[in-house]
């Protein structure tokens, strides 16, 4: 029978119509979105790997920008999106590039520097963070947009050719200091990328952490135009849901923070995206900001379209432990009491996972009001209770005792009983005091933004978890100096801006808050001027402290002779410039402190990090497994300790959860149904990064950013990718 020709043209036009159809949110061919999905899931459907044959992967291309700073202390923390074959992702000084994702050839790189000419020759202004990129096209698959922060910047990028789209914003991106409804020269930054629903494009931030924070309002633009569609006020406005818990009805002009820097969730059928909140500007004292402080350390649910409020549950009630919500959500469906139930977990810090019916903001498990220690500082009101979820079971110790204590030695537990004990308290949610108190999980988790892997059939949760303690001790804030000369008046700035973090001796705590003594020798006046301007990686920028107030801190801290001792406003009101520069709350951290043997090992027991499995049908905890290794320990005969851990993991249908995240500088496969570690290769750096996967041609690759560059690793700009051999 003779065939028509007719049929060969449909034939035809239905192939290249199947062509160009997206792939359906199940089918994980490729990497469209941070985190692998709009729910967050990092999860692929891909199976060609398994625990099978995943010991013949093999390197299939590795690419480097080659601009790591050669003094290790930049990072990246890229989760690179792969669309139509291109990979896109973020350098260490921020430059965004398109690979061919089979090969790793450069298809074009656009460099933020050569767009702002006042910074094109500073070489510390771009090592920030940006730990991911949003793809967006139109309906007809012709306008293609890459949206990613430097900074303050979000800028849309043309994805065919790496050229700023000039007709967004401001001449190609938006700038995130605007639209918080009050002016602020505080630190904003966008760290971790936001979801786009429809055209709509939804931006957190980051902002500092003292009490000049600037506003951490969610932000939804027009992806065509830049223009603001809707704001939502995390600290409520008058007339707003949550206003009248706020007993100062003038927060909402005052404070800062509450902010989104981790991450969302979106529920793309019902138009819903999930908020994970961080905690109000001033984190360790609260006596003027009395109340829950809502909507700080919450999960709100808003809808996408409009930023209108439908539900919240607040996980930490007036936070005094630095408790952000530190990752996005995941949104997975379950089986609970014979009900289908489209869910939604939350990870935190100190080691919960919280859940709720995603509908209405309904825990799927029991979750109970407990009763928490009263005793804070003068001033301070501590919220008498706080949510403790019954299920699912906590994937990271709770409880930090002196039987905790490391034993790795006879030596050092003996020394680190000692130090053990002389932080006074060690209850979790104990307020902070100059006794001092053990957080534990830490300041970083427990969870971290990282984040978790969660596999749709067998609705498994994995999670990666540090286990180090920090201590908390509290100090009353050094009075202004009598001294009104430069570095008097310096070294009162300093108290303001830098003593929780690098300490009232200026000795720091470690390679995560260096020393500044004798920083002069590193530094020069211009180079220390442009950290305090830029910020650079993890430290904020501190663009708002003035000239003089700059000037001032510079002459303390690099011990410069003073030609100029005082500029005409000080040396004519000394007092009143001192006055000003102080701060309002009375009470400050002594340091972020590491609870460090000597050696630099925690000085916790092992495991110091750990993979998790969790079932979030019956909430039970599956199993846990010590994740990265002290070779030198090994050796001799310690079992595997695990390490402090960065970066999230990739759970796949073909049997693997692959994750790197350790300070030893590997990554990792591990049988998802067991634990059990089934492969590993070493990298050129630390991959402080959540990997992704992709098929090309039926070929799935495995690839990582190796950044390096946090606790004392050393600084890398590869990503490395994995396949098996042909």
């Amino acid at each position: 029978m003779k065939i028509p020709a007719l049929f060969y043209l449909v034939l035809a036009i239905n192939i290249i119509t199947s062509c160009k159809k997206k792939p359906s949110i199940s089918d994980n061919s490729e990497w469209r979105t941070y985190a692998g999905s709009k729910e967050g899931n990092r999860y692929s459907s891909n199976g060609q790997i398994t625990p099978a044959n995943v010991s013949q992967l093999k390197v299939a291309w590795t690419y480097s920008s080659n601009d790591k700073d050669s003094a290790n202390r930049s990072q990246n923390q890229c989760n690179p999106v792969m669309v139509d074959g291109i990979l896109y992702a973020a350098s260490p000084k921020l430059k965004l590039f398109a690979l061919n994702a089979a090969t790793g050839v450069q298809k074009w790189l656009f460099d933020p520097a050569a767009q702002d000419s006042s910074k094109k020759d500073d070489p510390l202004a771009y090592y920030k963070v940006c730990r991911g990129v949003i793809y967006w096209e139109d309906e007809n698959g012709e306008n293609k947009r890459i949206f990613y922060s430097v900074g303050s910047k979000t800028y849309a990028i043309d994805a065919e050719s790496g050229v700023p789209i000039k007709s967004f914003g401001k001449d190609g991106y938006l700038d995130l200091t605007k639209d918080l409804g009050r002016e602020t020269n505080s630190f904003v930054s966008g760290t971790t990328p936001g979801v786009i629903y429809k055209d709509v494009l939804i931006v957190g931030t980051r902002v500092a952490e003292s009490e000049d924070a600037a506003p951490g309002h969610i932000r939804a633009y027009d992806v065509r135009t830049g223009k603001l569609r809707w704001i939502f006020h995390t600290i409520p406005h008058p007339g707003e849901k949550g206003y009248e818990t706020w007993p100062d009805k003038d927060a909402w002009t005052k404070l800062g923070g509450a902010n989104n820097w981790s991450g969302m969730a979106l529920d793309e059928k019902r138009g819903i995206v999930y908020i994970p909140i961080g905690s109000i500007g001033g984190d360790f004292y609260g006596a003027n900001r009395k109340g829950a402080n809502l909507y700080a350390n919450s999960l709100v649910a808003l809808d996408a379209a409009t930023g209108k409020y439908i539900w919240h549950y607040q996980v930490v009630h007036h936070d005094l432990w630095d408790r952000d919500l530190p990752a996005n959500p995941n949104l997975v469906t379950i089986k609970h009491n014979g009900k289908t139930i489209d869910a939604v977990a939350q990870i935190t810090k100190h080691g919960y996972i919280f859940m709720f019916d995603r509908t209405n903001g309904q825990p799927i498990f029991p979750i109970e009001e407990k009763p928490v220690p009263q005793k804070g500082l003068p001033g301070e009101q501590v919220w008498p209770t706080q949510p403790i979820p019954t299920l699912p079971q906590a994937f990271a110790r709770q409880h930090f005792g002196p039987e905790d204590v490391t034993d790795i030695s006879t030596e050092t537990h003996k020394d680190m009983l000692d130090k053990y004990r002389q932080v006074k308290y060690n209850t979790m949610f104990a307020p902070p005091s100059k006794d001092g108190d053990w957080i534990f999980p830490g300041f970083d988790g427990g969870g971290e933004w990282g984040g978790a892997a969660v596999d749709p059939v067998s609705k498994i949760m994995y999670i990666s978890n540090s286990e180090m303690p920090w201590a908390q001790v509290m100090i009353d804030v050094p009075k202004n100096t009598d001294d009104y000369s430069l570095k008097g008046i310096g070294h009162t700035i300093y108290n303001k801006y830098c003593i929780s973090c690098h300490g009232v001796e200026l000795k720091g705590n470690g390679t995560s808050y260096p020393s500044l003594v004798n920083i002069n020798k590193k530094y020069t006046g211009d180079e220390a001027s442009k950290i305090i301007e830029n910020g650079r990686n993890m430290m904020p920028s501190f663009k708002q402290i003035s000239a003089d107030e700059k000037k001032a801190l510079l002459a303390f801290v690099l011990k410069l002779p003073e030609k100029e001792p005082v500029s005409r406003q000080m040396a004519k009101e000394p007092v009143t410039v001192a006055n000003k520069t102080s701060s309002t709350i009375p009470y400050v951290m002594n340091g972020y402190n590491r609870f460090l043997d000597k050696d630099g090992y925690p000085g916790i027991k092992p495991p110091w990090g750990t993979l998790n499995a969790v079932d979030l049908t019956s909430g039970k905890l599956l199993w846990k497994v010590p994740l990265g290794e002290y070779l030198e320990l090994t050796k001799k005969g310690i079992p595997v300790t695990g390490t402090e851990l960065y970066g999230g993991p990739l759970v796949t249908k073909g049997g693997l959860v692959f994750i790197a995240a350790t300070k030893d500088e590997k990554i990792r496969a591990f049988d998802k149904n067991t634990g059990k570690q089934v492969w590993e290769a070493k990298l050129p750096a630390a991959g402080y990064a959540t990997p992704a996967t992709y098929a090309i041609d039926g070929k799935q690759f495995v690839v990582i950013a190796c950044g390096g560059g946090k606790i004392g690793s050393k600084s890398g700009d590869s990503y490395v990718c994995f396949a098996l051999p042909n």
